[in-house]
Formats: structure tokens, C-alpha cells, sequence
């Protein structure tokens, strides 16, 4: 194998070039993006650096020196705009042309549009990238009061900062409470009651009809009538998969790019793996799932890597993620959701406790709010399929760091 093109300089298309290098691969290594800037971190973009507490030279993943000393051709600004499969080429839209022994596709996510009348009114904004945190501190500088279109992470973690600056803030949620689709109905309670000491304002089965306002927006109406007053309106209503880049070159793709237990794609020249992903995973009882975190890319990335450089092995990472909003540190370990059982270790009150799901009797996933231990562990005992019975989660006295560290053994 002589060139391996890799489409997507997020965390993903970043962690293979350097997991290639580290594997020993010394083939031509080609890694196109959109955006100006090289790979960098996104997830302090809705927390320590609209906090201005991150520079943003800070956010690199590596220093600009290391693709000349790895031998990483980067692309900047540059989009792939076709796959010829037959050729094995890429076409850019600047005209160029890549050929690839291997083709990688790391395309990511965007952001779900709000599709209601006002949506594009300035004063609107999303966050995803480096040149979104950037318009929204501009904003956030002017603005004394803030709605939030989604009860989302990204929106939950964009109230504490405005909150912590002192600015008015309401979250607009279509569900009946925060998190809905991501943690148990415990830890969102949990959750919400420590937003809403900091002052945050939510509003539950809040259907968004517009945003007003003429020259710029100044505020959000909902279906029933209501208009909340801001200055700056923030959407955070989940993201799309970037998967028409496969579509069209005909590979299969459902809700997100189709790959098999190895992250290769319907064609054997080509995989792919990150947020655009929808992979069988061993955490959701083998169904497909697409999972958007910083540690799918990396453990991804890994696993296709070792696959490229002779080392196969299907990919069974224990999925995990995390979420800082103001004093809160939430830790999710597994596929929690759904579940039909919600045990709770600790004192939700005291802010910081654990919740064990279980679908149909089996731990399926571990929430932690300020318990980074429990994290650790939920993390071994999901990785080994460690048996605990919920009334062992329940109970405090239950040594839970001692069957996990007999896991497995």
C-alpha cells in the first residue's frame, strides 16, 4: 500500500494519521480539510474558550511542525467534492485530483438547521467549529440576554458559561426535560436543578414557531403563543451525519455511513470512522448506532489504523463521554439509553452521584456526575461484561472498585 487519503481533519481523520505513523505505516499519507485551520480540539469551544479561559493556539491537537516531521501532506480550506471508486482518485473543488491506494472517510457531523421563519436573521448562531465560537463570543460581548433553541450538551454547556457571565438565559426544550435522549430521567433532574440555581430559566415542550426581530433577531416565539426576548439566540438541536460524499460514490449509507465490525465500508478501498459512522457495536446488543464523541473518533481511528498496517481486529471499544457545564462534570460510560432500570449510587443532592442503567436485567451504562471514580470503574466493568446486579449499584457499602479490578481475570 502506497497512499492512503484520508477526507476530514477532525479529531478522527487527526488520531489515524498520527495512530498510522505510530503503527509503522511510511506510505504517502494525505489528510484533506475544509476549514483553514489544522485538526484542533472541538470540545472546549462551548466550554473554556468561549470562557476565554483556552487560547485558542491551545486548542491544536499537535503542533503545526508535525505533519513535515511525520511526513503528513494536510490540505487546508479544501473540500472533496467526488470519489471515483473505479479510478481511485479523489476530485477537489479547487480543481485538483488525489489518487489513493486506500481511501478514508472522517467527514463528521453538521448541525441540524432550525427550519422556521427568522432562523437566519443575524444574531442567530450555531457552534461547531473554531470560526462559530468566534462569532458567538463577538456576540456574547453585546448581549444581556440569551435563548437556547435545545437541552442538548452543547446547550446545556453554552448556558453555564453566559450564567457564569451574568447573562440572562432560557433554554427552549421540545422534550420534557433535559438530556432527554441522552441520560436517565434522575441525572436530569439532577442536572437541571443545578442550571437552575446558577439562574438558568427552562421551558419544557417548547415547539419554536420563529425567531423574531427585523434587522437582527430579537427574540424566540413558540406555537403556543409565547415570545421569549433575546439578543442572542443559540441553536443546539443535534447534528446530521456528512454522508452524501458516500452516497454518491454508491456506498451504503442509512443513518450515517454503513460500515461493517472492521470500519470498512460496501467497498473494500474504502472506510471510514467518527461521527459520520454507523457501526454494529457490541454496547447496543450488535444493532448499528453512530456515536458523536471524542472517544469514538480516537478509539476508531486506532482500530482502523491496526487494521490498515496488518493487525485486524473488530472494533469494541466501551463507548464513553463527558460534558463540563460550570461546576457539573458529567461522565457517561456505555449505551445507556434506552433502559428500563435507573438505579442510583450516592446523594443526588449533595451533586455529586452515580446512575447504573440496565436494559433487561444487564448493566448497559454508567452516568457519573462529579464522581470520576465511578467513571473508571463503570468504564472496566462494561469493557469486561462484568456481571452487577442492581441492588449491588444501589448499595454504597458494595465494593464496586474491587469487582472491577477482578474483571476480566
Amino acid at each position: 500500500m502506497s497512499g492512503i487519503v484520508i477526507v476530514g481533519a477532525g479529531q478522527a481523520g487527526f488520531q489515524l494519521c498520527a495512530s498510522l505513523r505510530q503503527a509503522g505505516f511510511t506510505g504517502a499519507l494525505t489528510i484533506v480539510g475544509e476549514e483553514p485551520a489544522l485538526p484542533y480540539s472541538r470540545p472546549p469551544l462551548s466550554k473554556a474558550y468561549l470562557a476565554g479561559e483556552a487560547a485558542r493556539d491551545a486548542l491544536a491537537l499537535r503542533p503545526v511542525a508535525f505533519y513535515a516531521e511525520h511526513d503528513v501532506t494536510a490540505l487546508t480550506s479544501e473540500r472533496v467534492t467526488s470519489i471515483d471508486r473505479a479510478e481511485r482518485l479523489v476530485r477537489l473543488q479547487s480543481g485538483g485530483i488525489i489518487a489513493y491506494d486506500h481511501l478514508v472517510l472522517a467527514t463528521g457531523a453538521r448541525n441540524r438547521p432550525l427550519l422556521v421563519p427568522g432562523a437566519n436573521l443575524p444574531g442567530v448562531l450555531q457552534l461547531r467549529t473554531i470560526a462559530d465560537a468566534d462569532a458567538l463570543m463577538a456576540e456574547m460581548g453585546r448581549a444581556r440576554s440569551v435563548a437556547i433553541v435545545g437541552a442538548g450538551f452543547i446547550g446545556l454547556e453554552f448556558a453555564a458559561v453566559c450564567a457564569a457571565m451574568g447573562i440572562s438565559v432560557t433554554v427552549l426544550e421540545g422534550a420534557g426535560r433535559v438530556l432527554s435522549r441522552s441520560v436517565s430521567a434522575p441525572m436530569a433532574a439532577a442536572i437541571e436543578v443545578a442550571h437552575v440555581s446558577a439562574g438558568v430559566i427552562f421551558v419544557y415542550d417548547a415547539v419554536v414557531s420563529a425567531v423574531t426581530g427585523a434587522a437582527r433577531a430579537d427574540g424566540v416565539a413558540t406555537s403556543d403563543g409565547r415570545r421569549f426576548p433575546a439578543d442572542l439566540v443559540l441553536v443546539g438541536i443535534g447534528v446530521l451525519p456528512n454522508g452524501e460524499l458516500a452516497t454518491d460514490a454508491g456506498l451504503a449509507v442509512s443513518s450515517g455511513i454503513d460500515v461493517d465490525a472492521f470500519l470498512a465500508t460496501s467497498d473494500p478501498s474504502i472506510s471510514a470512522i467518527g461521527d459520520c459512522v454507523n457501526v454494529p457495536s457490541p454496547f447496543a446488543d450488535g444493532a448499528r448506532v453512530r456515536i458523536e464523541s471524542v472517544q469514538n473518533a480516537v478509539d476508531g481511528a486506532r482500530c482502523l489504523a491496526a487494521r490498515l498496517t496488518g493487525k485486524p481486529a473488530p472494533y469494541a471499544a466501551v463507548p464513553w463521554f463527558w460534558s463540563d457545564q460550570g461546576p457539573l462534570k458529567l461522565q457517561i460510560a456505555g449505551l445507556g439509553t434506552p433502559h428500563n432500570l435507573a438505579v442510583v449510587r450516592g446523594e443526588p443532592a449533595s451533586g455529586a452521584f452515580s446512575t447504573f442503567c440496565y436494559r433487561g436485567g444487564r448493566l448497559v451504562g454508567v452516568e457519573s456526575l462529579n464522581r470520576a471514580a465511578d467513571h473508571m470503574i463503570a468504564r472496566r466493568l462494561l469493557q469486561s461484561g462484568a456481571s452487577l446486579a442492581p441492588e449491588q449499584a444501589a448499595d454504597p457499602a458494595f465494593n464496586l472498585k474491587a469487582l472491577a479490578l477482578n474483571a476480566g481475570r
